[in-house]
């Protein structure tokens, strides 16, 4: 990139741009207003090559090279290219060969949006300081394409810039597209408008579902193609879908994948498969190499499977489980790390390669947290993804780190740089005297339907939606939430009556017999789409079932929207609020820097900074703090908004250095 001028971000998102993309794998970008004597010009490439500083006086200039420079490919034809290091990566036999000379690959996961993007050299360097030679990340669907064709590649989603960063820090990295991805996160990265068409089916050849991932991958791919190593980037190798196995056996469907991957320019390295031991028959093609994903203890009995099924090939965990996730009204994980680190030398000592499964999990920033299930249960994921990693959910090493770094020490015989001085962190004050914005007086205009819509019928993600019919004199009985996804309360006269929650197995409970006409309001919030097992194929949100009360069912609904997307509208008041209630206060920050919010003062809902989504609180534990990032914050004044689905006067928030945890166990559910 060439930028010429200084910008100001603000200035520079407001100013003309013009871009094309059809420019072979170096598009530009030119920003200019020569009518303006104060508006900035920028003219620039997407990787960053050299800044100068310019006099308006060369504006016609300028000018023309912008013109050039967005011009078609063929005008361009005589620009010189800076020809990049050439390297190979490839397979032999049962190991890697970089540039021809084994290779092994010592690799920890991290994922771009859980981690602040001021925050990415940072880890990456730590990566390095750990031992680590190389990054693997999953691409997460539906944080690029929130609505269909509406791409976004920007800011925290910026995923060319997160595998830029890797590189200039002397990491490769293994990229994981899916379109499928798990992780722990909402619906397992697919966006959830895939699932307001019944007929589309995920994770199959269905021809809505594959003409969807086709469009998707055909506009990855713009991001990716020119960062495979042969183009000069860092990625080394893809993967073609993932755990395939777990889920399911048609191989026509993996092999469905894989051309799509290399129709949209991601093919052209090397392309693998991975699942759980178990299932590598069922998860794997034939001809391409496969890699094994286990947890604590699984090495020594996985690999020994993988030589049996594959005497050829590489020998590579490509996801060591070395820590766990916490899910709502479960147990905070801490794993053996000494255990952990004995295996990861056994494994690095036998010359198996190895991506550690997190190195740094981070945070499911906002809504963004997935669920588990056996196919029967419900176990929403908390929005710390802490995972006990090796750096834990701030970036700060942990004891596991050192163990991990002396392990690969160790067995590589190289000392790794030196760790990399933390981040600050720092408490601060927050106002005790809240304005408060009651939900009912805040409700937008309503969709009126004979039957209740899910939110994927609302064109919603995420959030909450209210369903409100009307009661009749006489009218009560047992309410029955077929259905429900996932947590409901329900009022009659906007006085609660009960709670209704999925996770517990709880749908039903009885309405006192109405006295007179009264409304009847049931809460629906979206706690997290399932992102494992076929359940993802029917993980639409709200009331999904029928609805009865006393046995029939209500044919008139107001049904209102709230995906609290964006709280400019709400009105704030300085009074006492109780019921489903925002609150907002004031954190004065001398200096911005990371801390915690202690939600141990409220009881359930979503936390914002600013208009930032930070994550769920929610009494159950195991999770009663909130990671804040120091470059979301600002110095002075800095608004803090809770939603509460219970609020009440006793609702406070506070600001600690460490994260706070409930129990703990070292057991995996």
């Amino acid at each position: 990139t060439i930028a010429i001028g200084w910008v100001p971000r603000q200035q520079t998102r407001s100013a003309k741009r013009t871009r094309d993309r059809n420019f072979g794998q170096t598009p530009y970008e030119t920003v200019y207003n020569c009518a303006d004597e104060n508006a900035p010009i920028i003219l620039r490439r997407k990787q960053p090559f050299m800044r100068l500083h310019v006099t308006r006086s060369i504006c016609p200039i300028l000018l023309l090279m912008a013109r050039l420079l967005s011009a078609d490919s063929s005008s361009l034809a005589q620009v010189p290219k800076v020809p990049s290091p050439a390297h190979t990566f490839a397979i032999e036999g049962k190991q890697f060969l970089m540039d021809g000379k084994p290779y092994q690959i010592i690799s920890g996961e991290m994922h771009y949006p859980r981690v602040p993007r001021a925050y990415w050299r940072d880890r990456f360097r730590k990566a390095k300081a750990m031992g680590l030679n190389t990054i693997t990340t999953y691409v997460f669907w539906n944080v690029h394409e929130p609505k269909p064709g509406v791409f976004d590649f920007s800011g925290q989603n910026d995923i060319a810039e997160y595998l830029r960063e890797a590189q200039a820090e002397g990491l490769n990295v293994i990229l994981r597209p899916g379109p499928y991805v798990c992780a722990e996160w909402e619906l397992g990265g697919y966006p959830s408008w895939l699932l307001k068409d019944r007929a589309l089916v995920l994770r199959s050849g269905e021809p809505k579902y594959t003409a969807a991932v086709t469009a998707w991958f055909a506009r990855l791919g713009q991001e990716i193609k020119p960062l495979l190593l042969k183009n000069g980037g860092p990625i080394i190798a893809v993967q073609v879908e993932n755990e395939y196995g777990s889920f399911g056996d048609d191989s026509a469907y993996l092999e469905g994948v894989r051309k799509e991957l290399i129709d949209a320019g991601m093919g052209d390295t090397i392309l693998y498969t991975a699942n759980p031991p178990n299932d590598l028959t069922k998860g794997s093609l034939d001809d391409l190499p496969t890699v094994i994903n286990f947890g604590t203890g699984g090495a020594e009995k996985g690999f020994a499977k993988l030589d049996r099924l594959r005497p050829d090939g590489p020998r590579m965990s490509g996801e060591y489980w070395a820590g766990w996730f916490d899910n709502w009204g479960g147990k905070h994980h801490e794993t053996d790390s000494a255990k952990e680190a004995a295996e990861l030398h056994w494994m690095l000592q036998q010359g198996y390669s190895v991506s550690i499964y997190m190195f740094e999990g981070g945070t499911s920033f906002g809504w963004m947290n997935g669920a588990n299930t056996s196919g029967s249960n419900y176990q929403p994921d908390t929005t710390s993804y802490d995972y006990d990693a090796p750096l834990d959910e701030k970036g700060q090493p942990s004891p596991k780190f050192d163990e991990f770094r002396k392990a690969i020490m160790e067995v590589t015989g190289a000392k790794p740089p030196a760790v990399p001085k933390q981040v600050a962190r720092a408490a601060f004050p927050i106002a005790t005297q809240m304005l408060t914005a009651s939900l009912w007086r805040n409700l937008p205009t309503p969709t009126n339907s004979k039957t209740p819509l899910t939110f994927e019928d609302l064109d919603q993600s995420y959030g909450y939606v209210l369903y409100r019919t009307g009661l009749d004199e006489g009218d009560g009985g047992k309410l029955v939430l077929g259905g429900l996804h996932d947590y409901a309360q329900i009022y009659v006269d906007q006085e609660l009556v009960g709670t209704l929650d999925r996770r517990l197995g709880t749908d039903s409970l009885e309405i006192p017999r109405q006295t007179h006409a009264a409304t009847l309001d049931i809460l629906v919030e979206n706690t997290g789409r399932v992102n494992f097992t076929k359940v993802i194929r029917t993980e639409r949100k709200g009331l999904t079932g029928s609805v009865t009360l006393d046995g029939k069912q209500p044919k008139n609904w107001e049904i209102y929207s709230l995906p609290m997307s964006d709280l400019s509208g709400l009105r704030f008041l300085p009074e006492p609020c109780s019921g489903p209630c925002f609150f907002r206060t004031q954190m004065n920050v001398s200096k911005p820097a990371d801390t915690y919010l202690d939600t141990r003062g409220m009881h359930k809902g979503m936390v914002w900074l600013e208009q930032q989504p930070l994550g769920r609180f929610w009494s159950v534990g195991p999770q009663y703090s909130l990671y804040t990032p120091g470059p979301w914050m600002k110095q002075g004044s800095n608004v803090i908004t809770f939603f509460d689905l219970a609020g009440d006067a006793s609702d406070q928030i506070k600001t600690s250095t460490e994260p706070i945890f409930g129990a703990t166990t070292s057991a995996r559910d």
